[in-house]
């Protein structure tokens, strides 16, 4: 966070934030990220006088899109052509560049369908259907406690999912996913899509144009759109449901709504989580952020191409590290803290705190393994590409001699066909920038846990962390895709006699991180979530389903309208133009346009509304959602929020919480006027 925007965020009007938290959830204008099937109709026919019908929901249901790796989209052709945000498939584009082609930086445009390029690993998914199964999960665990309970949920999710997916594993993904903190159980069956291939990406200069001094803010001028097709069969998918865009987009107070998979929020988590949130979880990682975003930099100052490598690692961990900084600040506040408590204390009242006490209780034990978990079972102390593929091949090899229902759950069967394609991803991993992560990685291993902890020892022995990291990366084979997948289909034999040294490294590190793992389970996870769902009974029985539940990377939707807001007495207009980019361009990054955009400003109507802002409720894992009218046409492309909506992970306040979005129209004029793509712009415009 810049410290202009930190100054910003210190010096809002407390008033508003904890009038907005004061609230009724139901009664917020424009809060909530509602699913499919529990929209809140009432409020928008009062409001705005819509009511959507079911084929209106079927419709938007079905036209929205999942890219599994964490972002939205939505179909906008019936030929498959998925519009989401160009930091959304970065991964791809970075999978698919080179030294000699540097699709990333230089943009790229296919200019028939043969050009297209398979991403190495992308996958989407749509969604078909949505069944309650809370009352099956809630039998297998009744009366367990501990281990004990995470094992029977767990077992039961795996033979719901199994036979959700059948013999369909390649077409269809499965999830059984928990609504209001385990209150619900629901199973989301989609249609899975593992063929996608890139359309479009613009230059990196443009797609991030303003870099990190403009993130969260507005005024924004980006064009962070890209467009990926879904292929079946060697062919384009041919898709019954997609939206079409509108050039006109919307105007200022129309409603507008967003579909998409906002990935996390909190909440409805209790007082006591909220503060183990606040000084364990987001300190801990906003100094791993902190310390990664300056190893990235130094990394990437090396040389060109070393920048090149670094690029994307770089933007995603000073896009986080603002983040979560902007979360630390809202809980820093004392007023809000107060306002959460007074809200805990209302929904308590007449009934048994025991689930509250037991939360409450649970907290000593997730503060005490915090560091050893975020280093051994998230990965933290082993910043790599190839450990990562090592962990997998040798957990896989272990879990998958189990019944399906006895597996860790990444291992099951319904997921496999994705863990399968992100193994074998034939993006290029490249070995000096594999060493600098690991070896900083390794170095913050040994700080966090100390020189004499036995898994320290057993892993850097008398060497140091830049030549163990060395070591391992020089020695290992597993950046050859062919070697994984003989590892991988080898199964545990041929994982138990590879002798590559990050498959020794990830049988070392297994069974400490399986214990830190189980102890968060069942000392942790399981009381929050046997308390949740006795806490969400006295939410329904209190406000029933008029509240939306915390967001899950599963579909939804958010209503608002298109407006500014006011800023220190400065009313903030909705909309910029195309004409401010080059107003605002000088030439030095972050506000460099590229050559082929200077090149076409003469062609481009610089009055082109280009971005805008609205009031609707969006988090992360929202990016690339379609923003659509009443009549579910695109009128715009999601893909951040100002400043004020750093907090949107514990609350909603609509009087300054803005997503920023880009228009229908810049999308339409750059792609006609820039890069001369005349016949995707007729497949975006065909009815």
């Amino acid at each position: 966070m810049a410290p202009q925007t930190l100054s910003r965020l210190l010096s809002r009007p407390r008033v508003a934030v904890l009038v907005a938290l004061a609230l009724p959830l139901a009664g917020q204008a424009a809060e909530g990220m509602w699913t499919l099937d529990n929209l809140p109709r009432d409020a928008l026919q009062a409001q705005y006088g819509f009511s959507p019908d079911q084929a209106w929901i079927d419709h938007a249901m079905q036209s929205s899109v999942r890219l599994a790796g964490g972002c939205s989209g939505s179909f906008v052709s019936p030929d498959g052509l998925v519009l989401t945000n160009a930091h959304c498939v970065v991964g791809c584009v970075q999978g698919l560049s080179s030294p000699q082609r540097d699709l990333q930086n230089a943009g790229f445009v296919a200019d028939a369908r043969g050009e297209e390029l398979q991403c190495p690993a992308e996958e989407l998914n749509v969604l078909r259907a949505i069944t309650d199964v809370s009352a099956r999960v809630a039998a297998a665990a009744e009366g367990k406690q501990g281990q004990a309970y995470v094992d029977a949920r767990n077992a039961e999710k795996a033979r719901i999912e199994s036979e959700c997916v059948g013999d369909a594993a390649d077409t269809t993904r499965c999830d059984v996913v928990e609504l209001y903190n385990g209150g619900q159980q629901h199973l989301y069956r989609y249609h899975r899509y593992s063929d996608v291939r890139l359309v479009f990406s613009p230059e990196y200069a443009v797609g991030f144009f303003g870099g990190d001094p403009d993130n969260f803010n507005f005024p924004r001028y980006n064009l962070d759109a890209a467009l990926l097709r879904a292929y079946e069969n060697g062919e384009p998918a041919t898709v019954e449901h997609h939206f079409t865009l509108k050039p006109e987009g919307a105007q200022a107070g129309e409603l507008v709504m967003v579909t998409g998979h906002p990935g996390r929020t909190q909440r409805q988590l209790t007082v006591a989580q909220l503060e183990t949130v606040r000084d364990v979880s987001l300190i801990n990682t906003l100094l791993w952020l902190a310390e990664r975003r300056a190893m990235l930099g130094e990394y990437g100052r090396l040389d060109e191409e070393a920048a090149r490598q670094a690029q994307s690692d770089l933007t995603f961990t000073d896009n986080s590290y603002k983040v979560y900084r902007g979360q630390l600040q809202a809980l820093l506040d004392p007023q809000v803290f107060a306002a959460k408590r007074a809200e805990e204390a209302r929904l308590r009242e007449g009934v048994d705190a025991a689930p509250w006490r037991e939360v409450e209780a649970a907290q000593a034990t997730a503060r005490q393994i915090a560091v050893p978990y975020m280093l051994l079972e998230q990965g933290r102390g082993f910043d790599s590409r190839l450990f990562s593929i090592a962990r997998t091949l040798v957990r896989g090899a272990d879990e998958r001699t189990k019944p399906n229902d006895a597996r860790l759950p990444e291992f099951q069967d319904a997921g496999q066909g994705r863990l399968r394609q992100t193994l074998l991803s034939t993006a290029p991993v490249y070995p000096a920038f594999e060493t600098a992560k690991l070896t900083w990685s390794l170095t913050k291993l040994r700080e966090l846990l100390g020189t004499d902890d036995p898994l320290v020892k057993s892993v850097l022995g008398n060497r140091s962390p830049a030549q163990v990291a060395k070591a391992l990366v020089e020695g290992s084979t597993l950046a050859d895709v062919a070697e994984r997948e003989r590892l991988w289909t080898g199964g545990a034999a041929a994982v138990a006699a590879s002798d590559d040294p990050f498959i020794r490294l990830a049988r070392a590190v297994d069974a400490p991180a399986r214990a830190v793992r189980q102890r968060q389970e069942s000392e942790v996870g399981a009381i929050e979530s046997r308390a949740a769902t006795q806490i969400a009974k006295v939410r329904f029985d209190k406000l029933g389903t008029t509240v939306y539940p915390d967001a899950t990377f599963t579909l939804r939707l958010s209503y608002g309208d298109i407006a500014g807001w006011e800023e220190n007495g400065r009313a903030i207009t909705p909309f910029t133009t195309m004409a401010g980019v080059f107003a605002r361009n000088t030439g030095a990054a972050p506000y460099a346009l590229p050559q082929r955009w200077l090149d076409a400003q003469a062609r481009i109507a610089g009055d082109t509304r280009f971005n805008f802002v609205s009031t609707n409720d969006i988090i992360g894992g929202n990016s690339g959602s379609p923003v659509i009218d009443r009549d579910a046409r695109v009128v715009g492309l999601a893909f951040d929020g100002n400043i004020h909506s750093l907090g949107g992970s514990f609350w909603y306040d609509p009087t300054r919480n803005r997503t920023v979005s880009v228009h229908s129209g810049a999308i339409v004029e750059a792609l006609k006027s820039v890069y001369g793509a005349d016949t995707l712009v007729d497949e975006l415009l065909r009815k």
